[in-house]
């Protein structure tokens, strides 16, 4: 028995929903499609190959200088020690004087020591004028300086040293050994205080202490 044909309103109708059905189907496929770009994105060409030609460069260490670099050079210049020694205020005029070390015992003349002494000469037209400084027990705290002008002509020749002073006014003082062996390495002063202006004796190594008017001072046991 032979089949019936299709009227053609039916496979007109056929056509179209076959043709709806495969619209549908294409677009639900692009949806995935696009759903799936978006949530993983894809990395580009270009940056895969710069990663893997970065983990394929091999490590070579930095070339050696075969200088060393102009800042790590350092140069030392050598700078000649003066020899000489130290020119002092004061300079021993007349029988000179050594301890018991053997060392010379030697004092200082201060500036103004010796420009007030320098004063004093110019006043009494005496050029041979001079400053004696004498050690004495006595004081508070058991030695005093004692100190007075005298004339070259009355100095010792054995038991006097004369120092005068290095800067050419002639200043001149004058001290046994007794009293040098207590003052060496001191310093003669001309202070201007309220209480007056006098000589004095400052920085004597001897000494651990001392009135506050200076004239008198202890020495260690």
């Amino acid at each position: 028995m032979a089949a019936s044909p299709i009227p053609p309103p039916f496979l007109h109708l056929m056509r179209q929903e076959f043709e709806r059905s495969l619209h549908l189907r294409i677009r639900s496929q692009r949806r995935r499609l696009s759903s799936s770009t978006l949530c993983t994105p894809r990395s580009s060409p270009k940056a895969s190959t710069a990663k893997h030609s970065l983990r394929l460069m091999p490590r070579t260490p930095l070339p050696t200088p075969r200088y060393p670099c102009r800042h790590t050079q350092h140069v030392t210049l050598s700078r000649p020690f003066a020899t000489s020694a130290p020119k002092r205020a004061a300079v021993v005029m007349a029988n000179p004087k050594k301890d018991e070390e053997g060392n010379e015992m030697l004092i200082d003349i201060t500036e103004r020591a010796a420009t007030r002494l320098q004063e004093i000469m110019a006043k009494d037209s005496n050029p041979s004028l001079a400053l004696r400084v004498t050690v004495e027990s006595g004081g508070c705290h058991g030695f005093q300086y004692l100190m007075s002008l005298t004339n070259m002509s009355a100095v010792s020749q054995e038991d006097d040293t004369v120092f005068e002073a290095s800067n050419g006014s002639g200043a001149k003082v004058v001290m046994d050994e007794p009293s040098l062996e207590l003052l060496k390495g001191s310093k003669v002063d001309f202070t201007m205080e309220l209480i007056g202006s006098q000589f004095k004796i400052v920085g004597n190594p001897a000494a651990t202490s001392s009135c506050g008017c200076g004239t008198s001072f202890d020495i260690k046991p």
